[in-house]
């Protein structure tokens, strides 16, 4: 390879590296009862009415959220036990609402916590399916309701 080419690919690297965003990102699971009582009644969700009652699922989390730099800005593991500080409760009463309801209450705290950050919240029922919503500085405001 040739000097000027080895320098292209330099400044590439160069300039991608100083362009690049870090995020770092925690997880941890809790307890929880939920209820969806439209399954009840809403004849499109009569295959999963049982979702209508009361139902208990192990949430598992992902939290990620942008550092300013790569020595520990925000270390990790008290990052992590603040957000298990947020869910004191021994199961988690969380009446109808639905993993992206939790994300945006979650993304509140943190949020006031870390303003001016991006952060991506991961919210699974069961570690199977859930929600994943993406709160970006630069990106419209689209789905949260405050």
């Amino acid at each position: 390879m040739d000097e000027q080419r080895k320098e292209a690919i330099d400044e590439e690297i160069t300039r991608i590296a100083l362009s690049s965003r870090t995020m770092i990102f925690v997880t941890f699971q809790k307890e929880g009862i939920h209820a969806y009582p439209a399954a009840l009644t809403d004849p499109n969700l009569e295959d999963v009415s049982f979702l209508g009652n009361p139902h208990r699922h192990m949430f598992h989390f992902t939290v990620s959220i942008e550092v300013v730099h790569s020595d520990r800005d925000i270390e990790f593991i008290q990052f992590k036990r603040w957000l298990e500080s947020l869910y004191a409760d021994d199961i988690l009463q969380l009446d109808n609402k639905s993993c992206e309801m939790m994300c945006d209450a979650l993304y509140q705290q943190i949020g006031r916590k870390h303003p001016g950050r991006d952060v991506h919240i991961t919210i699974s029922e069961d570690g199977e399916n859930g929600a994943t919503v993406e709160y970006n500085r630069y990106v419209p405001m689209q789905s949260m309701k405050i």
